[in-house]
């Protein structure tokens, strides 16, 4: 029987006003943490990369998620392969640095290789110095173990324990919400991606975005031009919560010119700007100019990264005249995503403190953060059922 007190999230399982937040332990324990990794990230579909990383074929990027040893693979025929970084004979690392791979996946061990779609291809000797055969080493039977994943608004999203419904059905909803805004999607280049480290839980970087409460205190200049009046609530229980706004201003150059819209939206969009968290780790920004993506790296209880990704609805190629103001724009979010590095740091300081109790939540202002402390709850919750048989 697990030491973790089950039932500690009762507290979080019901209606805001009456809720508290998740408790300490959630933010602060390493065994917490561990549960976490199963029951939220590896369980559901995760963000885990941007197609932007990978852009032509034969590119291969290692990367670790949460301890879990990956690399993203485009292979000759654009799509996109995600797999477990392991060699299938001696379980050595494939992959140390990203790369682009001509041919095969070559293990520096004892050469064995692999195609881009991940088939055994070559077993050099493995029956003998003279021999590349054996009958006990079947190739079909031992190709790279492929995670599940998919790719959406150039957001590469897996499903590692394979247990979650089909992605179009688990984001159906937010899908169907922003089906105006159409692929594809261009990057806005070198500037329009960064990354920011915070000493913080990965969690509270999620609930942080999903309110606008704080907008008056930590982004001052932003409520000038979005005030906390503007805002709405997005929720959508189970699946994603956020805010929106009804006021959007363009940023402008000097002689007036802005970024072209999205093809075919709606007048909807000329004023209105929404920003939801997509469970679990993926937080989205849209406008009727431009789409940012910010993917949250759970690195250890009190880490986290934020990989941020600005895309514009034209090739910049296609109109220089306006790099500098989509540098300009990567700068303004950069400011914006950075004052809130000390709110989150703070609140993660202050779930050392031994009495803090998960908090009270204020029912008008707080119920998008409510809405994914109840989908973290109930997911541990059915998790724990079927691994203890509850």
């Amino acid at each position: 029987m697990s030491s973790i007190p089950l039932s500690n999230l009762d507290s979080v399982l019901t209606s805001t006003d009456k809720a508290k937040g998740l408790p300490n332990q959630h933010y602060i324990s390493e065994a917490v943490f561990e549960e976490e990794k199963q029951a939220i990230l590896f369980d559901n579909w995760s963000a885990i990369g941007t197609g932007k990383d990978i852009p032509n074929p034969g590119d291969v990027k290692p990367m670790n998620f949460v301890g879990m040893p990956i690399i993203l693979v485009r292979d000759s025929s654009g799509d996109i392969n995600v797999f477990q970084n392991t060699c299938r004979h001696r379980g050595m690392i494939l992959i140390d640095e990203p790369t682009n791979i001509s041919g095969v996946i070559r293990c520096p061990y004892h050469s064995w290789c692999y195609d881009l779609k991940g088939e055994l291809c070559a077993t050099p000797m493995v029956g003998g110095t003279d021999t590349n055969s054996h009958e006990s080493i079947n190739h079909q039977e031992l190709g790279l173990f492929e995670i599940r994943s998919t790719v959406w608004q150039d957001i590469i999203f897996v499903n590692i324990s394979g247990k979650a419904p089909e992605f179009n059905d688990y984001a159906s909803k937010v899908i169907e919400r922003w089906s105006e805004f159409k692929e594809p999607l261009y990057h806005g280049g070198k500037n329009s991606s960064f990354s920011l480290s915070l000493n913080t839980n990965w969690k509270l970087a999620v609930e942080n975005y999903c309110e606008s409460y704080h907008l008056p205190w930590v982004h001052p200049e932003l409520n000038v031009t979005s005030s906390i009046e503007d805002h709405y609530h997005i929720e959508e229980m189970g699946c994603f919560s956020g805010q929106g706004s009804h006021v959007y201003n363009q940023i402008k150059n000097e002689d007036g010119d802005v970024f072209p819209d999205f093809d075919g939206l709606s007048s909807k969009w000329d004023k209105t700007s929404e920003y939801i968290a997509l469970y679990p780790n993926v937080l989205l920004g849209v406008h009727r100019d431009h789409f940012f993506s910010i993917i949250i790296e759970p690195i250890a209880t009190n880490k986290t990264i934020e990989h941020i990704s600005l895309y514009y609805s034209k090739n910049p190629s296609e109109m220089p005249q306006l790099n500098p103001l989509i540098d300009e724009n990567a700068s303004f979010w950069k400011t914006v995503f950075k004052e809130d590095i000390g709110v989150v740091e703070g609140m993660q300081r202050g779930r050392n403190g031994l009495m803090f109790d998960g908090g009270k939540f204020s029912p008008v202002m707080d119920s998008a953060t409510h809405c994914f402390h109840r989908w973290i709850a109930q997911s541990i919750n059915d998790f724990r059922s079927k691994k203890y048989r509850l």
